[in-house]
């Protein structure tokens, strides 16, 4: 692995170092969704028991404290529940965009990971042989040369080993920072359904 690792010249330990960056990001990233996913039919069923009832406090109690997003939105919504009517659905709107900013950090990390690797790679093997034509006059021999090409492919190949998973995971977390941005705002809308009752 270090023989390769070395052929590949340090293009090669920067395309390692993207890899890395982009398996820290992906589990960072799934790490967040898993402890922020909430079944949201079910809050918005007790939620709208509550409001229903006229009891503001029990609703806001159900979400007080929570750091997941729904909670979060519900919260900024009850606790301004007397607010204006245009105020309530702007600052229900803000909340929208702020959570899914907060899902969507560094996802598009993983987008300019999977365009860089593949240059880099690409780099690697023009220079690899360019260094192995370079030769050739200096006495290299054409098998030498047809030797070190597989080589001087390595980083092509590392480029493309990195690029192709970190593509596949941005549009997939993509779709779930999509998801969760349709569930906020069915949530923010509920409140405002709720609001001109």
């Amino acid at each position: 692995m270090m023989e390769i690792m070395n052929s590949g010249g340090f293009l090669m330990w920067a395309i390692a170092a993207l890899s890395v960056m982009g398996c820290a990001v992906a589990f960072e990233r799934l790490l967040f969704y898993f402890c922020n996913s909430v079944a949201p039919e079910a809050l918005e069923l007790k939620i709208g028991e509550a409001l229903w009832n006229g009891d503001g406090e029990a609703a806001i109690e159900l979400v007080k404290g929570s750091n997941k997003s729904l909670h979060r939105l519900y919260f900024a919504g009850l606790t301004h529940w007397n607010a204006p009517y245009d105020a309530l659905k702007e600052l229900l709107m803000q909340e929208v965009r702020r959570e899914t900013f907060r899902w969507g950090r560094h996802v598009g990390l993983l987008s300019t990971i999977a365009r860089v690797a593949p240059l880099l790679g690409l780099l690697g093997t023009v220079l690899g042989m360019v260094d192995m034509f370079q030769a050739l006059p200096e006495g290299g021999s054409m098998v030498a040369v047809a030797g070190g090409i597989w080589k001087a492919l390595f980083t092509t190949v590392a480029g493309l080993i990195v690029a192709i998973p970190a593509l596949l995971l941005h549009t997939w977390l993509c779709s779930i920072v999509d998801d969760e941005e349709e569930k906020l705002y069915r949530a923010a809308e509920f409140l405002i359904r709720e609001r001109m009752l």
